[in-house]
């Protein structure tokens, strides 16, 4: 289809998931236990990419470009690259999917989604949403499998020759799996995989904004984010009144319950072996000399709930600052310096997101330049937009997803020589 019309149908698709959030939201608790208010939130954002990816394809432009020889002209087009794997997580089931879906179907890409096994439905509704939307038949694929099937399907997506694209949200480790599996084809591939978030509160900062961030950033659907803060980094002059601070906020605004209960915040954990993860690092921690301020335990709730926790007295050498948790767990460590702190953030193999408080302007300059991540909040503790770029370095993965670079990632540029004018 021309961009005018594939413009129109994404459009339609936009709306239509608006008519529809309410419903979309409920499948998205039940499916992952996410608090019904997150999970309309994700339902706005994840509509959102339909909206902007329906605009920007109208706007792929290619380039004319001066020649060297006079009898010459260099033309530069975009041109879909093809089929798209597009595999995705089960703690943003619908909006990891329009993010790359509305991106490929923008640039006139078809699609094969295989969404986590803990979460099918959302992508089987978006389906049902498609097709009211005129998406033509074969254009978005949805391809369910059990958690014993992932990795077959995944290496057949990655290993294809008819896949031209691969896009994955997930973990690392499993992005270099694919990674492997691609590399048989040299497929386009973009990958945004685990981070391990410092979140770096510097004396300057405002303690009760700081506090304020540090809520939202660690506490979101659980702690199971890519870009929750999984390290808190504060400087000895306010350690103390921050980590006070902290810990009544979480006990006095966070709700663990069902996600249909409309005063939860925190939902279950997605599985058993999440909660596991939880308590194998507090438990490490704690050996270690951590102290629990606040939480610390599986929730009276029982089966996947657990408290938000708060750990003090954490160093570099524990498990829970050296590892990601995906859960409702935030330890904080003390540091002196913005040297030392600088160091400690940028140990990590992976550079997703980073935070940071600071109202010092030359402090703020040097830091956001030197945190080796994709995306920094500076005195913000929610980064993503569909504006913005959402992607890391290091570890954390390759290409960027949403802004006006995420239609890039489908797209291949092919030099056309016009020769014998």
């Amino acid at each position: 289809l021309p961009p005018q019309e594939r413009s129109v149908r994404l459009r339609r698709w936009y709306e239509l998931m608006l008519e529809n959030k309410d419903e979309l939201a409920r499948i998205i608790t039940a499916e992952n236990g996410k608090p019904l208010k997150e999970a309309q939130g994700e339902i706005l954002y994840s509509a959102s990419f339909l909206e902007w990816f329906a605009e920007e394809a109208r706007r792929v432009y290619g380039d004319i470009i001066p020649a060297s020889a006079k009898d010459r002209r260099i033309l530069v087009l975009k041109q879909p690259v093809g089929v798209a794997a597009i595999i995705t997580p089960w703690n943003f089931p619908s909006a990891m999917i329009t993010r790359k879906v509305g991106a490929a179907l923008a640039a006139g890409c078809t699609v094969v989604v295989k969404p986590a096994e803990d979460t099918p439905l959302s992508a089987l509704a978006l389906g049902e949403l498609a097709n009211q939307a005129g998406i033509p038949a074969g254009v978005y694929n949805v391809v369910p499998c059990s958690r014993q099937q992932t990795p077959a399907v995944g290496e057949v997506l990655c290993t294809d020759p008819l896949v031209a694209k691969v896009s994955f949200t997930g973990s690392t480790a499993t992005g270099k799996i694919l990674l492997k599996h691609a590399a048989g084809t040299v497929k386009r591939v973009s990958m945004e995989l685990g981070g391990h978030a410092p979140f770096i509160v510097f004396d300057s900062a405002d303690v009760d904004r700081a506090v304020a961030g540090a809520l939202a950033s660690k506490y979101r659907n659980s702690g199971q984010t890519c870009v929750c803060t999984n390290r808190f980094l504060v400087q000895r002059g306010i350690h103390d009144k921050f980590v006070e601070k902290f810990a009544k906020a979480i006990e006095r605004e966070l709700h663990v319950g069902s996600g249909f209960d409309a005063k939860t915040t925190q939902g279950p954990l997605i599985n058993e072996k999440a909660v596991e993860k939880v308590e194998r690092h507090i438990n490490d921690a704690v050996s270690q000399g951590a102290s629990i301020v606040t939480g610390g335990k599986r929730h009276s709730l029982g089966k996947n709930f657990f408290e938000p926790t708060l750990l003090s007295n954490v160093t570099t050498k524990m498990l829970c600052t050296q590892e990601e948790t995906f859960g409702p767990l935030a330890p904080v460590i003390k540091f002196e310096t913005e040297a030392e702190a600088i160091a400690i953030a940028n140990a990590a193999n992976v550079g997703l997101a980073g935070y940071f408080y600071s109202q010092d302007p030359a402090q703020i300059w040097r830091v956001a330049e030197q945190l080796e991540v994709g995306m920094v909040g500076v005195n913000e503790g929610i980064v993503s937009s569909v504006e913005s770029p959402f992607g890391g370095i290091k570890q954390s993965g390759l290409g960027r997803e949403g802004s006006k670079y995420g239609i890039d990632e489908y797209l291949e540029i092919k030099y056309v020589c016009f020769g014998g004018l």
